[in-house]
């Protein structure tokens, strides 16, 4: 039931916004994906994450509005592979036959070779969390198509960006980041809403927090997550989950969360609370 909750409230509120001239933000409600263009040559684009099962005819859509018929980008770059960022993955993959890239940890998620715990309720905080154990856990299968991400932390034609390991809420968790302009693509080391409150999520009321704690399994490596993403001193944050943040507001959210990461994003109890 929660997972077709969270399907059709995605479904009844997309949208796209162009957030610079080389990058769309899709917004499905409950989580965002990104087409990433070349600067100087924009039929060149990736997509990053792939929303849910049912964001597939969206995306094919923009995609096409954005870069014109017949289009295919060059590749699928995965933040991790959690439901939410996964769910079109299989089609959109099979329907362009590219390349899709995540870290070598986040591999066996995506070719059928391991299952993520269940959500976890007892994180409390809202509705959301209260329906994780519904959404999808087990792994896919898109086979040869995936690929590790280079361990230079360089991404495969996405000239000046590069990926940073931030584990915590998954093991091979990445987010993106461009130094030239400082715009980071978090996935969900942090998000700039509670995700484990459906008002928050329909709201889409503006507050850094750390990433959805009923599906988050190391909290000391998500700390240290944040640090490192703050310490890059990010412009312009794109969330997987909320609106972009940036200028001095991001900055004055993101040292609040890094000072007080174990008040803000760490559930009082859940199954991997005691753990870290």
């Amino acid at each position: 039931m929660g997972n077709t909750m969270v399907e059709l409230l995605s479904k009844l509120t997309t949208s796209a916004s162009e957030i610079t001239p080389d990058i769309l933000i899709l917004q499905f409600r409950v989580v965002n994906a990104f087409m990433v263009s070349n600067p100087n040559k924009k039929s060149e684009w990736f997509l990053i994450d792939t929303g849910l099962e049912n964001s597939a005819d969206y995306i094919l859509k923009m995609a096409e509005k954005r870069f014109g018929e017949k289009t295919r980008p060059q590749a699928i770059i995965l933040t991790h592979g959690h439901f939410d960022h996964v769910g079109s993955l299989i089609k959109l993959s099979n329907y362009w036959d590219v390349p899709v890239y995540a870290h070598e940890s986040e591999l066996p998620y995506i070719t059928g070779k391991k299952d993520y715990p269940v959500g976890d309720p007892s994180v409390g905080g809202g509705m959301v969390a209260q329906m994780s154990p519904t959404f999808p856990h087990t792994s896919i299968d898109i086979g040869y198509r995936a690929n590790s991400l280079p361990s230079d932390q360089s991404i495969p034609g996405m000239h000046g960006w590069k990926w940073i390991p931030t584990p915590g809420h998954t093991e091979g968790h990445v987010a993106l980041f461009r130094e030239q302009d400082r715009i980071m693509i978090p996935g969900d080391a942090f998000t700039t809403l509670k995700q484990e409150s459906l008002m928050s999520v329909m709201t889409q009321d503006e507050q850094i927090s750390g990433p959805p704690a009923y599906l988050t399994t190391d909290w000391k490596a998500a700390e240290r997550s944040v640090n490192l993403l703050r310490d890059l001193n990010p412009m312009l944050v794109l969330p997987s989950h909320g609106q972009p943040m940036k200028g001095d507001e991001l900055s004055r959210h993101l040292d609040l969360l890094t000072n007080y990461f174990e008040e803000i994003a760490v559930p009082e109890q859940g199954r991997f609370v005691d753990q870290s």
